[in-house]
């Protein structure tokens, strides 16, 4: 009897490490856009580091909200937009800080923001790259109506388009942009400023997924293993730029060239709420509806799962293939 009660306390005990140290998460469901380097450190986390199993689809906070997976990237832009519908939505990490800039043709009388005045630009409408273009024609006193927002689908496609002469620049996230100067090659002049806007590009779940203990703790240990995918690239990116370049579908020069428009700070960025806060004002605008307060968007914000994954280090086990 005692030895039998000696041995269902080990094997509690057992579980109980196993749930609290990280060593057995439960399988998670990822969502990000397989075409973006700001995908970079999940990229990394997922394939060296994570302890547990997680795939990743195409695609970003819709898919939470439609439960297909358990945490999706996206910019701040999307959260803004999408939490509106959704307000079990939480941002949890800053995966990346992107760069933006616009790739333009010389050959289209473009040397300045102010020379876009009339011009044929593509930007993916009620992004972030639409919300930085918008900026920067401000910092000339153009406002959007001031150009010519021509479609581009697939996104992919844009630096072709430059190239045809369809359309006169490109507002774009990476490798896109880098993509855009490469097409054109002498003929581009790059219009950036990073003082007026950088993209967000975070981790989101939902307050359903964190709900459950299990997935709550796996979560956890995700954010653990982009703590340490984050400080890795930081450190050596070249050794994990043909890892990014073949799970994106591009060579390594096109990620090597991209890579200095992009920062991998590995944790929740201080001035998050600030830069939503600004942003919220655009995105209702968009969608004709009142602005959300600062205090009201701040409850998007959750940082207990970050503030959890410092306070003990990432399990050791790293994955073997």
């Amino acid at each position: 009897m005692l030895r039998s009660l000696a041995t269902a306390c080990l094997l509690c005990a057992a579980c109980f490490s196993l749930e609290t140290h990280g060593q057995a998460p439960v399988p998670l469901r990822a969502a990000g856009s397989l075409t973006t380097i700001e995908l970079s450190p999940l990229l990394v986390a997922a394939d060296k580091i994570y302890p547990g199993q997680i795939s990743i689809i195409n695609g970003g906070i819709p898919a939470i909200m439609s439960g297909m997976v358990d945490v999706a990237t996206n910019a701040e832009t999307q959260l803004l937009r999408q939490s509106v519908d959704d307000p079990d939505l939480r941002v949890i990490f800053t995966v990346a800080e992107s760069f933006y800039r616009i790739v333009a043709r010389k050959s289209a009388g473009i040397r300045r923001i102010a020379d876009l005045k009339g011009k044929r630009i593509t930007t993916p409408r009620n992004t972030s790259a639409h919300y930085y273009l918008v900026k920067m024609l401000a910092t000339a006193h153009l406002a959007e109506t001031d150009v010519t927002l021509v479609n581009i689908n697939p996104v992919t496609e844009m630096s072709t388009a430059l190239k045809d002469g369809r359309v006169d620049a490109v507002a774009m996230w990476e490798p896109e942009a880098e993509r855009a100067i490469a097409a054109v090659g002498s003929d581009a002049i790059v219009l950036q400023d990073r003082r007026v806007y950088r993209e967000l590009f975070n981790l989101n779940t939902s307050a359903k997924v964190l709900a459950d203990p299990a997935k709550r703790h796996a979560v956890v240990e995700l954010l653990r293993s982009l703590i340490a995918s984050s400080q890795r690239i930081r450190q050596q990116p070249r050794q994990y730029w043909p890892l990014i370049a073949s799970k994106l579908n591009y060579t390594v020069e096109t990620v090597s060239r991209s890579w200095p428009d992009l920062r991998y700070a590995g944790g929740l960025v201080p001035d998050l709420l600030d830069v939503m806060t600004e942003e919220e004002v655009w995105v209702a605008k968009e969608r004709n509806r009142t602005p959300r307060t600062r205090s009201q968007l701040a409850s998007l914000i959750d940082r207990s799962l970050l503030d959890e994954a410092l306070r003990k280090p990432l399990a050791p086990a790293t994955k073997t293939h």
